[in-house]
């Protein structure tokens, strides 16, 4: 929620992000059923409530994106499957593409006066 002045405004997500959170959270619970996992015992070894893993699987956006990461995690959920990479590797790769770019992003001055 975001807050202006005393009044507590809703926080809007996307319906992209949306989709995403509750794709995970299918998966997660899709893992943890085919690996026979009671949530009793997975909630217990990300330690976390039973209540916090069905919020996770159920893609509620308000849980914190390490909790669902770890729980990802524990049931093999591959979070970046699109690459061969292991995901230490994929960061090394990402921050050696970020050296290479501008530390900080500006707009433009606006038009461009190119009438010489």
């Amino acid at each position: 929620m975001v807050t202006q002045g005393t009044r507590r405004i809703p926080r809007a997500y996307s319906l992209y992000s949306k989709e995403a959170a509750s794709l995970l959270g299918r998966l997660i619970r899709l893992h943890r059923i085919e690996r026979r996992m009671p949530t009793k015992d997975l909630a217990d070894r990300a330690g976390i409530s039973r209540t916090t893993l069905r919020k996770i699987e159920s893609g509620d956006m308000k849980c914190e994106i390490g909790l669902v990461f770890e729980v990802a995690a524990l049931v093999g959920v591959p979070l970046f499957a699109n690459t061969s990479q292991s995901p230490h590797d994929l960061r090394e790769h990402i921050e050696a593409r970020i050296a290479l770019l501008p530390q900080s992003v500006r707009l433009g001055s606006g038009d461009v006066h190119d009438d010489f």
